[in-house]
């Protein structure tokens, strides 16, 4: 089987977990080679993500790594043996790679939380906010490159919508819904559409005022995707241009405690919701 060129985020996850669980049995590549009968190569390969490995392999490496976690064994072979192409191969080779692993890893999540304070979190923006957003990047992007993103943007949407949406919760700084992307209309436009979103199931919006106390504030954007298990968490620094996915366990457990410290420094659902509907009158 040829190599990869270029491994997905989704490919490199699984390739780090399994090096993760080879360097925590203590073992070398070359005795993971002899134990699995491969040569070291193979497992090289398979741990820089540029060669797939099956169900059976994958099963007999997790207890050649004396791997009890049943849990995760099942998560890892359910990526291994993943053979979906969604929507997002579409922009293959239009948009940089990142935006493919952000939408991939969406599709994937079992649940999403992000915190926002500049600007309506990307799952929940209109299409002219969107377009607004990206207009204003510099260097300017030349009209196709612009309206690729703004498509994709809107299809990221897809994720809050169907037979089993993605449970998402936004918590969102008053700033973010008091800025004027784009015009007095267009800001208008997306504080009735999150008002109307707020009210689906598995939708979560929270709000921090800034008259609220208690907030210090970390004001980078955040998210935080859901594995099958914990241990598969992503966190993600998702800004207009471009997204970064981090899967360090130090750092996962940081984004951990400052969502948890953020949502307990927001309005509740419900007051966020009127508080949205207070400022869409203004607006």
């Amino acid at each position: 089987m040829a190599l990869r060129r270029e491994p997905t985020a989704r490919q490199m996850r699984l390739a780090v977990e399994l090096r993760r669980l080879r360097d925590s049995a203590g073992l070398a590549t070359r005795e993971a080679a002899t134990l699995l009968g491969v040569s070291s190569a193979q497992i090289s390969q398979i741990e820089m993500g540029l060669a797939g490995v099956s169900e059976k392999r994958l099963r007999r490496l997790a207890g050649n790594y004396a791997c009890t976690d049943q849990a995760l064994i099942d998560a890892l072979v359910a990526m291994a043996t993943d053979r979906t192409r969604g929507w997002w191969e579409e922009y293959r080779g239009l948009l940089p790679t990142p935006f493919l692993d952000l939408a991939e890893l969406e599709h994937h999540a079992t649940f999403l939380r992000e915190a926002q304070f500049l600007y309506i979190p990307g799952p929940l923006q209109t299409e002219d906010y969107a377009r607004a957003i990206y207009t204003d990047r510099i260097p300017e992007l030349p009209g196709e490159d612009l309206e690729l993103r703004v498509r994709h943007r809107m299809q990221r949407k897809v994720i809050l919508d169907g037979d089993k949406p993605t449970p998402y919760e936004a918590i969102i700084h008053e700033a973010a819904l008091r800025i004027r992307v784009g015009n007095r209309a267009t800001l208008r436009a997306q504080l009735a559409d999150l008002l109307e979103r707020s009210g689906s199931k598995n939708i979560t919006v929270r709000v921090i005022p800034f008259d609220l106390e208690g907030f210090g504030g970390s004001w980078t954007p955040m998210m935080l995707a859901g594995g099958l298990v914990p241990r598969l968490d992503t966190a993600v620094g998702d800004t207009p241009h471009t997204a970064v996915l981090i899967d360090s366990d130090a750092q996962l457990s940081v984004l951990r405690t400052l969502l948890h410290r953020l949502e307990a420094a927001s309005l509740d659902p419900t007051r966020s919701r009127d508080f949205i509907h207070s400022l869409a009158k203004e607006a």
